[in-house]
């Protein structure tokens, strides 16, 4: 029997205390290691040193392999972005990111995640421990990246 790889999809909805002209330059590789603690990564292709269409880098994994993040939308404009990251022999996974302006002053981020599975264990994983684990990654980013817009600073774990 040919392996089957599932695929599941969650979105979280977010509020960010900033517009999302001072949220959005945050969710970038080179960024990201201003306010979330024990984040690290590889630039493998970036034409501006930044995140852009088309921008190439890895992170560390707990597996063998690192995983390649590319970034296949990059609308400054309208606040939008995509990644796909690929974990070889373990999973796809893409992510959309979606910034609205809210009356106050503040942001809804809309982050969704749709997952494949490239192995047995990772299905098994899908099936039953994405859900925790997903919440609790989005409820720790929420509330990194708050911190670092109220203080300018990087909360610990």
């Amino acid at each position: 029997m040919e392996f089957q790889g599932i695929q599941v999809s969650k979105t979280y909805q977010q509020i960010n205390l900033a517009a999302p002209k001072e949220v959005f330059p945050l969710l970038c590789p080179v960024r990201e290691k201003d306010w979330l603690d024990g984040w690290d990564y590889t630039m493998i292709h970036s034409e501006s040193g930044l995140i852009e269409e088309g921008c190439v880098f890895s992170t560390p994994h707990h597996g063998q392999h690192d995983t390649i993040w590319y970034v296949t939308v990059y609308d400054k404009i309208n606040f939008k972005i995509e990644f796909v990251r690929v974990t070889p022999e373990e999973e796809v996974v893409r992510i959309n990111i979606r910034l609205n302006g809210r009356e106050d002053g503040t942001t809804t981020s809309r982050i969704s995640y749709q997952y494949t599975a490239l192995n047995d264990q990772k299905n098994e994983w899908l099936k039953t421990k994405f859900e925790d684990s997903f919440r609790g990654s989005m409820i720790w980013w929420e509330k990194a990246i708050n911190h670092y817009l109220r203080t300018g600073e990087m909360l610990k774990k």
